[in-house]
């Protein structure tokens, strides 16, 4: 029996939007409709049949009103594909995309499959974070609150890793303002222009990310509230947006790949998924980068480009002093702070700038971790072929 791998041959994704009604970019388009734009870039830029692809993975958290009823399916629907293409939607909270690359990974790997579309969106100006937990008794159950009676929003999660780690307010601003300048210099410089696939609006064609501010400094971010403790640190500033956009990658076996004359970009070296507390929540990057390169049989070294989301400061602050990564590598292009954080799509953001990244600059491995909901992440390392 012969081993199979996974490759990917395209990833793609639109510019990134601010997740606010009037003021995005997007905020004027439908869930669906912004995803089957990318799934039709990605499809037609490939080039191949669309009836050999089969199934797309779609990540998306808030799976209510316009994001309910299997986004996926529906993108794949007004994509204009074959109705013989499925569609799922995978909900693993801000790792939901990522995840999707490693189910599609997964899929073909075991032979269920030859060619899949992995990726995901969010439309938070028009599915509002935490709009799908509304009614009933919530999302959480007596036993689990009985089990974590002191469970607490992001914010405060932030506010604890910060604490714990011993990180200030002026570091985390000077990690923020580092996150804007890098994503204006990458704009400028036209890095993100092979990524990023032209969106049709209303209003327009929308190809540049929304909320980069390159004139960001550290005096400025200094005058910010600290909405979630008095005397904290943590603020809008060192955060990441509340963001628009989506994000898709071709995936197929190395076989299939050389069959359709398609030029594969990398393959999913390793892959890993881990819970850690739940109340501190966002530190679970952590364990994941050590449990992937276990894997791998690599080192942080060895990683020549890195991609953590920086959902806030305060969890990339902790993560570095955990790892022991070069500052250097991470997040060369500016992180979620700057570019933004569209939930369900952020996954396959942050995965198709690495791999363009990886491309630009020959690194041989790239790895990708993010943190999520409920005190998990997944890490995933890519090797460039």
């Amino acid at each position: 029996m012969s081993t199979r791998d996974a490759v990917v041959v395209l990833a793609k994704r639109s510019a990134v939007g601010l997740g606010r009604p009037e003021k995005g970019v997007f905020s004027g388009m439908h869930s669906v409709d912004l995803s089957a734009q990318v799934l039709r870039a990605v499809v037609d830029e490939s080039g191949i049949d669309p009836v050999l692809i089969d199934d797309v993975h779609w990540g998306c958290v808030s799976q209510v009103g316009e994001q309910s009823f299997n986004v996926g399916r529906n993108a794949v629907l007004a994509a204009g594909l074959p109705e013989s293409v499925p569609g799922t939607t995978v909900d693993r909270q801000c790792g939901s995309s990522q995840q999707t690359i490693h189910n599609a990974a997964a899929q073909i790997m075991a032979g269920h499959a030859d060619i899949v579309i992995a990726g995901g969106v969010e439309v938070m100006s028009r599915t509002p974070m935490f709009s799908n937990t509304q009614g009933g008794a919530g999302p959480f159950g007596p036993m689990m609150k009985q089990r974590y009676p002191k469970l607490v929003n992001q914010g405060i999660s932030a506010e604890m890793i910060a604490e714990k780690w011993g990180l200030s307010r002026t570091y985390l601003d000077e990690m923020a303002v580092e996150s804007h300048r890098r994503a204006a210099e990458a704009t400028a410089k036209g890095l993100f222009e092979r990524e990023i696939v032209p969106i049709e609006t209303a209003s327009g064609t929308v190809t540049t990310d929304q909320g980069i501010r390159p004139g960001s400094t550290v005096e400025k971010l200094a005058g910010l509230p600290n909405p979630f403790k008095e005397g904290g640190v943590v603020t809008a500033g060192n955060a990441s947006q509340l963001s628009d956009g989506s994000a898709a990658l071709m995936l197929m076996s190395s076989e299939k790949a050389r069959e359709l004359g398609l030029k594969p970009i990398a393959r999913v070296h390793s892959v890993s998924v881990i819970g850690d507390d739940p109340i501190m929540m966002l530190t679970a990057p952590i364990p994941a980068t050590a449990k992937v390169l276990k894997r791998a049989g690599l080192s942080i070294e060895d990683i020549g480009v890195i991609e953590i989301n920086e959902a806030f400061a305060s969890v990339v602050g902790a993560w570095l002093s955990e790892t022991g990564a070069d500052p250097q590598k991470v997040n060369p292009r500016g992180g979620a702070m700057a570019l933004g954080h569209p939930l369900g799509g952020s996954g396959a953001r942050l995965a198709t700038t690495l791999l363009h990244i990886m491309q630009d600059t020959g690194a041989q491995y790239g790895l990708q971790t993010m943190c999520e909901g409920g005190g998990m992440a997944n890490a995933t390392i890519f090797e460039l072929l």
